[in-house]
Parts: C-alpha cells; structure tokens; sequence
C-alpha cells in the first residue's frame, strides 16, 4: 500500500508489457502511440508502479522492417518506456560486451541495470500480450523473478481493461521470486 495506491494489492514497482510484432510496432502512428502509452501509463501509475516498459513480443532478426524510436514519458508518477527490442539474447549479449568495454565487472547486478533500465529493479509483472503457450523471446533476463500473466488479446486492441485485469490476477498471487511451494 502506498500513499498513490491505497489499494491492498502488492505493491508494483515495475510493469513490463510484452506485445505485437515489430512489424505492428512500426505500422503505428505517432497519435496511436501516444494513446497507448497514456493508456497504460495512468493504470500502472493508479496502482503506484514507477515504471512500465512496453516491448514487443517477437520480430524476426532479418526482417525489413524500419525499428520504431524508442518512447519515453512520465505518467503521474511512472516512467513509460516502450523500446523496440525483440531478441533477449541480443540485449543480454550487448550488456556484457557495454560492460567489458566500459571495463567494469561482469556481474549479476551490473547486468541487471543494463537490461532492467531504466528501471532500477526487476519487473514484478510482465504481461504477455497474446497466446498462453509461449515466453516472449524479446525477455530472457527479466523473467527469472517476475510473475507473469499471459492476456488472450490482439495487441491492437490491448488496453487499460486488459492491464487492469492482469494487475487483478497479480494482486491475488504469492510471489516466490522465482521459487516453488
């Protein structure tokens, strides 16, 4: 509970919403881009989160497709980041090799800022946006200790009611933080 959230969900520092391709990504608008983002950005930011990144779920690597600029805005309280990123080995491999030219040590923690970031922790939820039956390859990292909830729906049509309702399944679970019961 917090002073934004007097709800008694646990509290959510970090969202990650998983969805669309990048092909869908590119075909949007500026103005679509902005609704979205505002969409999620006031849910996440009504339940108290800092942050929410919005990646896509896939894009294949030889795809011709022009990749969207990064976005980011502040929503209330919450910084709203969508980065077109899809390949979460690709992140990671990047991060080790920001970290060796920049000769500072390879660690856990040194690992988690780079792929966390801008968030300063590791997502509590992420949200995949699409069929239950597959993790997003874009998300390697963030998965170890994040719950996740999958939501049957097009991405183009994702939205505060689908995010709510996630929240809503969070909310009614025991975190293990990657253990079991």
């Amino acid at each position: 509970m917090n002073a934004r959230n007097p709800d008694p969900t646990p509290q959510l520092h970090h969202l990650v919403v998983v969805g669309g391709t990048l092909r869908d990504w590119a075909d949007w608008t500026d103005e679509q881009w902005s609704h979205r983002i505002s969409e999620l950005g006031k849910v996440a930011d009504h339940v108290g989160a800092n942050w929410l990144v919005i990646r896509p779920f896939a894009g294949p690597p030889d795809e011709k497709t022009p990749t969207p600029p990064a976005r980011t805005t502040t929503v209330g309280a919450c910084v709203v980041t969508a980065l077109a990123e899809c390949d979460g080995r690709r992140r990671f491999a990047r991060a080790v090799a920001d970290l060796q030219a920049a000769a500072t040590p390879i660690t856990d923690r040194a690992i988690d800022a780079l792929l966390n970031a801008p968030a300063d922790v590791d997502p509590d939820l992420v949200v995949i946006v699409g069929a239950g039956h597959r993790t997003p390859p874009s998300l390697m990292w963030e998965l170890a200790y994040s719950e996740l909830v999958y939501i049957d729906a097009d991405w183009r049509h994702f939205g505060a009611a689908h995010l709510d309702e996630a929240i809503g399944a969070y909310a009614s679970r025991h975190r293990r933080f990657g253990g079991i019961d």
